[in-house]
């Protein structure tokens, strides 16, 4: 079952949200990610969507993260999935395509038609997800960041 994340899903989001971001080399810190979430959800800056074990209702097994916002170059509302993660003792049961088709679901529903999103060079894992749903690498435009300190 897929459903979208509420304040009472922090608990059971939190540590997968931990890991991760520990997967991408980033501290564990489960007070100020909780946090981070608890913010994104009570300031409707974001949309989670939660995946739950079929044989344990209350246990989350994978979520995304998705930003909406707004691209000059497609002259419309674009949604940023920032984040996908799906536990690893769950993995390869089709999760993430679940997920990714509640994101398709909810750009269709916005009147969006492009999803972004962003992921590692050393990924292929997520990659071929990506690839298998149909998402295109960019060729044409570089991402640039920009730390300001």
């Amino acid at each position: 079952m897929i459903r979208k994340a509420t304040l009472q899903d922090l608990d059971e989001l939190a540590p997968l949200f931990n890991q991760y971001l520990i997967f991408y080399k980033k501290p564990s810190n489960y007070e100020k990610h909780k946090s981070y979430l608890k913010e994104r959800i009570e300031n409707n800056e974001a949309i989670i969507f939660l995946a739950f074990d079929e044989d344990n209702k209350e246990k989350v097994i994978g979520f995304t993260l998705i930003y909406i916002t707004f691209s000059s170059l497609a002259l419309n509302k674009i949604l940023i999935l920032n984040d996908l993660f799906v536990d690893s003792a769950i993995r390869k049961k089709g999760i993430g395509e679940q997920l990714i088709l509640k994101t398709v679901d909810l750009a269709k529903e916005l009147g969006s038609d492009l999803i972004r999103l962003r992921t590692a060079k050393n990924n292929s894992t997520a990659q071929g997800l990506y690839h298998k749903m149909g998402f295109k690498r960019d060729e044409y435009l570089y991402s640039y960041d920009l730390a300001v300190k």
